[in-house]
């Protein structure tokens, strides 16, 4: 019998034999890849029991899982979508695990430009905002700017059926053919730009500073993912916060799709330190796993802000690992969201390779790997049910029309969030959308929500086990 050994991102990975022989009938042994799609799900998947095809009884022998699996003609996408419960908005498979690596340590082949996207009207016309740019990147070098608009790449207009295609295009070079606002429409300039790609790693603390105003001390963290290899450096910017001694703090998760939580826990305690050792947050899997449930705890770390009150700017691009910290955090201090509602993805996966022995040496003979949804992270009271999201105290969303400049006062985000605070006087009531917001519909977020999880070691031995005997 063959073990599936999970790993500690939120991935699976399968593989694939095809028997070469169109005239013997399917074999189970035949559809390796295949094979370890249903078992993983079968096994770890959070809605497994709500799956009838996932069901331990689905099969009375061989030769129906078999014949099962040949139905998709070795389409493991459409295999792994087909087993998945309508509740699901999260997972998915790769069919390149080194991909996913990178993925998860925020490391692309990009020209540096992270963009959001919207909607021209009733068309399938898109548009493409800067939200912000990566430093030592091309874009960078060529002086591409937050706010900068473009409609078209390669002269090809963005649309909602090409867009995909042409912003994941492995091509390393492109152009971007610059646009602006004229009135109540958006036109070209005129104006085209040629990038080069390069693989980059973002730092995800892409500012931090102390805000000082009316002899009050603030420190200010844009986190954008939450990556353990940046964590030392999380760390120094929280030990500088402490050093200078800051009254408050504001944490800027607009653009953080989440991440680990091992790095969300630490992020926690550092805001924290007074809870060290208390229940952070728990975790819920299916029923055939529910003795694997855990607490997350508060860790001891010194350097700790002891805040009781934490200010979000948030989005609905604020997700997973970032909902992570503040459902976690609420039971403690008061944690204040202004922006626009979250996401709302309470649950998280573990990444799983398809190791070949007990010694983690992953099958040679494929690089398939999937995430799918595993567990439910629940708070210290239990409470996990933001499906919707969660809800801003404060709204105001982001207007691609005025986006000013990250990390400075009059940002709109930051500056609402400073009059939230007292800091600066309160301006009239607005939610910061533009003339133009009937004219322009917001798209969503180009990056996957991810929220991935160490696996405990004692899972990663768990065998699978169907109810008919192997033959």
């Amino acid at each position: 019998m063959r073990i599936l050994l999970p790993f500690i991102l939120l991935l699976f990975t399968i593989i694939s034999c095809k028997d070469e022989d169109d005239n013997i009938a399917p074999r189970e042994n035949d559809f390796e890849i295949e094979d370890f799609i249903w078992e993983g799900l079968n096994t770890f998947y959070y809605w497994q029991n709500s799956v009838p095809d996932l069901a331990d009884n689905r099969f009375d022998s061989q030769k129906s899982y078999a014949s099962f699996l040949s139905q998709f003609n070795a389409n493991h996408e459409l295999l792994f979508e087909s087993l998945l419960s309508d509740k699901d908005r999260f997972s998915w498979i790769m069919s390149d695990y080194t991909e996913l690596q990178k993925q998860l340590s925020r490391v692309s082949t990009t020209s540096g430009m992270m963009i959001g996207l919207g909607r021209i009207g009733n068309s399938n016309d898109l548009f493409a905002f800067v939200r912000y740019v990566l430093p030592n990147s091309d874009a960078a070098a060529k002086k591409i700017e937050r706010g900068n608009l473009f409609l078209s790449i390669n002269n090809e207009q963005l649309t909602i059926d090409n867009y995909r295609e042409l912003l994941s295009s492995d091509v390393g070079s492109f152009s971007i053919q610059l646009a602006q606002i004229n009135g109540q429409t958006i036109t070209p300039t005129g104006v085209s730009v040629d990038l080069v790609k390069a693989e980059i790693q973002e730092n995800p603390i892409h500012i931090h500073k102390i805000i000082e105003l009316n002899n009050t001390r603030i420190g200010y963290l844009m986190y954008n993912g939450f990556v353990a290899d940046f964590d030392d450096q999380l760390k120094s910017a929280f030990a500088e916060f402490q050093t200078q001694g800051v009254d408050h703090l504001i944490v800027d998760l607009r653009y953080n799709r989440g991440g680990r939580t091992s790095s969300a826990i630490k992020l926690a305690s550092m805001i924290t330190g007074q809870f060290s050792g208390e229940v952070f947050a728990q975790t819920q899997h299916n029923d055939k796993l529910s003795s694997y449930n855990e607490n997350y705890l508060f860790e001891a770390i010194a350097v700790q802000l002891k805040m009781d009150r934490l200010y979000v700017i948030s989005s609905a691009d604020t997700a997973s690992a970032s909902e992570l910290l503040i459902n976690g955090l609420s039971p403690y201090i008061d944690v204040i969201l202004i922006g626009d509602d979250t996401t709302g993805k309470n649950v998280g996966s573990y990444s799983i390779y398809d190791w070949i022995d007990n010694e983690g040496n992953v099958n040679p003979r494929h690089t398939w790997a999937m995430q799918p949804i595993t567990l439910k992270i629940a708070n210290s009271e239990g409470f996990a049910d933001f499906e919707s999201g969660l809800q801003a105290d404060h709204s105001l969303q982001e207007d691609f029309t005025n986006l000013g400049t990250l990390g400075e006062i009059d940002e709109p985000l930051l500056e609402k969030t400073l009059e939230v605070m007292g800091i600066l006087p309160a301006k009239s009531e607005k939610n910061q959308l533009s003339l133009l917001e009937n004219r322009f519909e917001k798209m969503p977020s180009l990056q996957d929500a991810i929220m991935h999880t160490e696996i405990p070691a004692k899972m990663r031995r768990i065998p699978q086990v169907k109810d008919f005997a192997r033959e």
